[in-house]
């Protein structure tokens, strides 16, 4: 039975918990005006209304539409958007909702904003603007201090020990360890409370992932100088202002791990590992042009520091409407799946998770090309893959690849990062990956976005378990992606240029045009996209310059030395006139170019 207007009102004003208090004037019915709730004159009657007193505050306009009703119509949106601009007479801050009974549609002083389909409390709306996002450039700047401290004052010169040092510091402080009171301690002190916070607080974590205790023998392989209390003191302050911006309600996903290894990479064109760490802002990306759903089951084979699970986690619990829901539980404990081969490497990816407070995540320490990690692949009823293997062939990023796609459910949409030529470079594998599954899309990234490895990316998506056939996939080029190299700390979004280029994007990738740069290509012919080739030119200088060679070639006269000899006349054996505007140069008669008259 499809439920009326007044049905769908009235259920909608219970789930966002609209009722008057101390703090807001708040409820729902057809009968209140505008006028009545204090803006003068207006007779508008909203379906709903959030009007705190303090005008500063975050308000909330309901509109309420029966369960057949299209919110996709733009009348619906006009007349919400009546009684928001009523609303924004008096505040700042203003949240619109349409919401039939199904589905929901959400506005931020009028502009649509991304937000789960189910309708949430009231609060979950309030922090779309309170929520701005973490400070990654403070987080940088504390991780330059931490990586110099442990390099320069500590002595840990190997680069995953400074990092899963700092991991496990970070981890402790979330399960309690409270570092802050450790300032006046020596080290052997904050060693024994991380290690005794890190045992107690992955019990319960154990039953599920036993490989989890390798990050505390990674942990215990660290050996440093002796360090002052000072020292020591200076490392707490900074770890505990990092984990005050990672673990605020404004994270949405950022990698910890990933930032770490940026900074504490920086000065290395390459990690040991043949690690390429991929930038937060292509994993979003990634994840949007595959479409990834909060009921999703996602893997990543080649996981890295573990950024596209932190990524896919954040994105799926916050379409399910937050970290305190039952289904944010389900997503951590059955819906995230990661691989990595190096131990080192393995334990920053369970840190990166566990900083969250998501331990149970199924991370496996294997060798993605092996039938071992097939056969674990296979079990988990993979949905979605978003995956940057290692690029080297020397790591079997292809058997990678080869692997995860014979090993998902047929039909799963699998997105890899890999180089522009890889496929038509590994013909052998790349015949037998066609033979079973297929290729679709293939995404062309700017050519800095892996910043100081030499190598251009593509984002390559196949269909798993579909042979590949004479279709054609779709390509394209995102030529630039608005970020800025800023010295010493990587590539920034200084102007804000990338949210507005990520959506327009994601939309051309997903209805398969949209950009000037997109072309379909034969599987036969090529398996990347295809720059175009600048058509040749030749410009009247080219003719003359060409036709002078031919001549001064034809009389034997060498070009260079005619070149050099007429350069030294016209400069010092001419009558030079200059004005404002021009400057005459006159060849004295009788002096020449080549000595004669």
């Amino acid at each position: 039975m499809v439920r009326t207007e007044d049905q769908v009102r009235n259920s909608a004003g219970t789930i966002l918990g609209f009722v008057d208090s101390d703090e807001a004037t708040s409820g729902t019915g057809q009968i209140t005006t505008f006028n009545q709730l204090g803006f003068e004159g207006a007779k508008h009657k909203p379906d709903g209304w959030y009007l705190p007193k303090d005008k500063g505050g975050v308000s909330i306009i309901l509109e309420a539409k029966s369960e057949d009703t299209d919110l996709d119509a733009q009348k619906w949106v006009d007349e919400l958007n009546q009684n928001v601009d009523v609303t924004m007479s008096q505040y700042s801050k203003v949240i619109g909702i349409l919401y039939n009974g199904r589905t929901v549609r959400c506005f931020k002083n009028k502009t649509e904003v991304q937000a789960p389909t189910e309708l949430q409390n009231k609060q979950f709306y309030i922090d779309l603007f309170l929520d701005e996002g973490i400070d990654k450039q403070r987080i940088y700047t504390l991780t330059a201090r931490i990586n110099n401290l442990l390099h320069g004052e500590f002595g840990v010169t190997n680069l995953y020990h400074r990092m899963i040092l700092t991991a496990c510091a970070l981890v402790a402080e979330r399960y309690g360890a409270k570092l802050e009171n450790l300032k006046e301690s020596p080290y052997q002190t904050f060693n024994a409370t991380v290690i005794t916070t890190l045992s107690t607080s992955l019990e319960n974590d154990r039953k599920q992932n036993s490989k989890i205790d390798i990050l505390l023998d990674e942990y215990s392989t660290i050996r440093m100088n002796t360090t002052t209390n000072q020292q020591i003191a200076e490392f707490i302050d900074c770890v505990v202002s990092v984990s005050e911006c990672i673990n605020s309600n404004k994270w949405r996903g950022e990698d910890v791990m990933g930032i770490f290894f940026n900074e504490f990479n920086r000065y290395k064109k390459k990690s040991e590992a043949g690690q390429v760490f991929t930038p937060e802002h292509i994993t979003d990306f990634m994840y949007r042009i595959l479409e990834v759903n909060q009921n999703d089951r996602v893997l990543d084979a080649a996981c890295g520091s573990g950024g596209f699970l932190v990524k896919a986690m954040s994105n799926m619990i916050h379409e399910a409407g937050g970290m305190n829901t039952e289904k944010a539980k389900a997503i951590k404990s059955s819906q995230l799946y990661g691989i990595e081969f190096y131990k080192y490497v393995y334990a920053l990816a369970c840190a990166n998770m566990l900083i969250h407070k998501d331990g149970k995540t199924n991370l496996e320490c294997l060798d993605s090309r092996t039938s071992e990690a097939g056969a674990w692949i296979k079990s988990k009823g993979i949905t979605k893959v978003l995956m940057n293997p290692p690029f080297e062939t020397k790591f079997g990023c292809m058997n990678i690849v080869e692997n995860v796609l014979n090993n998902v459910p047929q039909g799963t949409m699998c997105a890899f990062i890999l180089p522009d030529k890889k496929l038509e470079k590994t013909r052998g594998i790349t015949k037998r990956i066609k033979q079973k599954h297929r290729l679709r899309k293939v995404v062309k990234l700017p050519e800095d976005v892996f910043q100081g490895t030499g190598v251009t990316t593509s984002i390559f998506v196949f269909e798993a378990g579909v042979p590949q056939g004479a279709n054609e996939f779709f390509t394209c080029w995102m030529k630039d992606d608005g970020l800025e190299t800023v010295k010493n700390k990587g590539r920034h979004d200084l102007r804000s240029r990338w949210p507005a280029i990520e959506n327009h994007w994601v939309d051309v990738v997903i209805k398969q045009s949209g950009d000037e740069t997109c072309k379909w290509e034969k599987p036969d012919k090529c398996m990347s996209y295809q720059v175009p080739v600048k058509p040749f030119e030749i410009t009247e200088e080219d003719f003359r310059k060409t036709a002078m060679d031919y001549l001064m070639y034809k009389r034997g006269i060498d070009a260079k030395e005619f070149s050099n000899s007429l350069f030294e006349k016209v400069m010092y054996s001419s009558d030079i006139e200059a004005d404002d505007e021009s400057v005459t140069v006159t060849m004295r008669k009788g002096d020449s170019a080549d000595g004669e008259d």
